[in-house]
């Protein structure tokens, strides 16, 4: 057989969904893997129903339906602070993983550097690898995951083309203060870089934070790629619905790398989705209350099994202290991906490895997630008991 590409023996398949997968066979409750396990609102399903029978169900404009762009163009417009050309400033993507890769491709020439907050959402380090660029990693400190500007500072003085915050962040529930997004986003002017923002999990924070919009910052816009999906805000990731905004000369590129990855966003579910794109204020709000409670409600069980943990300030992941148990003798050598494979076949509760999304050495925290109904969550808690009696 001839040579494989070299990049593909850089980076692993994803461990999140590798997960998935050995918790499907086991029968476990699947925590790994970040889905709801509720439908999404019936406004959107009422509007699939009728899309399935009326259309469209041909190609939409590779970069999004006219409808679709102006609903977001909307919605995010009045987020940011300013008009927002549905034409010419957003390309539709198919999900927010494809947004980040576009965006990534778009920007990147081969040997560039980017700056990727550790831990990370694991896709973030295979896109710089794959698009041809060197990622440059910038600790997030636990238990708090505070970090240091000047690290950020001597990334971009080495050269970083740009640096990806994700906010509020994946897998740790940061979310980044207004004094650290200007800090970061001063730096980007000072030596002419970008920032590329995931901000899929813009409405699923927990007061007293606030989100703030790094494209909405003073003079930011113009240094600001914004990539984003519905999947999380509506409960629809098997939608894969993503969008990048940003100024038109970066958009106007990233169409053309957006055509030939995927062509375009399945047409029907863009026009089902424009329902949820016109939802009111409400919404969102209902939205941050029924996650309050469901943190609130994990993190509480979690404290009643006397299991140590962060406290999420966004997102709906929450990591887990597991060096208690790594001390025991039965688990001896164990990697905390062993661990999480142990769990999956004798506790029943899938969890993410807390490795695949730190640079640094750390073999001691795994993730879980809460966005599950109230009976999930009670069985989870109920399985996760057992950790204390072996």
């Amino acid at each position: 057989m001839p040579q494989l590409s070299e990049r593909v023996g850089t980076f692993t398949d994803s461990v999140i969904r590798r997960m998935t997968r050995i918790s499907d066979e086991y029968g476990a409750i699947n925590l790994s893997q970040g889905f709801p396990d509720f439908d999404p609102p019936m406004e959107m399903l009422d509007a699939l129903e009728r899309v399935a029978k009326n259309g469209p169900h041909q190609y939409s404009i590779t970069f999004g339906a006219q409808n679709f762009r102006e609903a977001l163009a909307r919605k995010q417009g009045a987020a940011i602070g300013r008009k927002i050309d549905p034409n010419t400033e957003i390309c539709v993507t198919c999900g927010g993983t494809e947004a980040m890769m576009t965006a990534m491709m778009t920007i990147c020439n081969p040997k560039d550097r980017v700056m990727v907050f550790s831990p990370f959402y694991e896709n973030y380090g295979a896109d710089a690898i794959l698009s041809g660029a060197e990622p440059i990693y910038i600790p997030l400190v636990p238990p708090t995951y505070e970090f240091d500007l000047k690290l950020v500072e001597q990334g971009f003085q080495a050269g970083a083309k740009a640096i990806i915050v994700c906010n509020p962040s994946n897998p740790c529930g940061k979310v980044f203060t207004r004094e650290e997004l200007m800090a970061i986003g001063s730096l980007a002017v000072k030596y002419d870089a970008f920032v590329v923002t995931d901000e899929v999990y813009e409405h699923i924070l927990y007061k007293p934070y606030e989100h703030v919009y790094m494209a909405g910052l003073p003079g930011m816009y113009e240094h600001t790629i914004t990539c984003n999906s519905l999947s999380k805000t509506y409960s629809i990731t098997g939608w894969r619905l993503g969008y990048l905004i940003g100024p038109a000369e970066v958009i106007e590129a990233a169409k053309k790398v957006h055509d030939f990855l995927t062509v375009g966003a399945a047409a029907p579910l863009q026009e089902a989705a424009v329902v949820g794109l016109n939802f009111p204020t409400s919404y969102y709000e209902e939205l941050q209350r029924i996650y309050t409670e469901k943190r609130d409600y994990f993190l509480k069980g979690l404290d009643d099994i006397g299991l140590k943990h962060n406290e999420p300030q966004g997102t709906y992941f929450v990591m887990i202290d597991i060096q208690e148990f790594l001390d025991l003798p039965q688990f001896a050598g164990y990697s905390d991906l062993e661990f999480c494979e142990w769990m999956i076949r004798n506790v029943g509760v899938a969890a993410v490895p807390g490795s695949s999304f730190f640079r640094e050495d750390v073999n001691h925290l795994i993730r879980l997630h809460f966005a599950r109904q109230k009976e999930t969550l009670d069985e989870a808690l109920s399985r996760l008991r057992k950790l204390k009696k072996n």
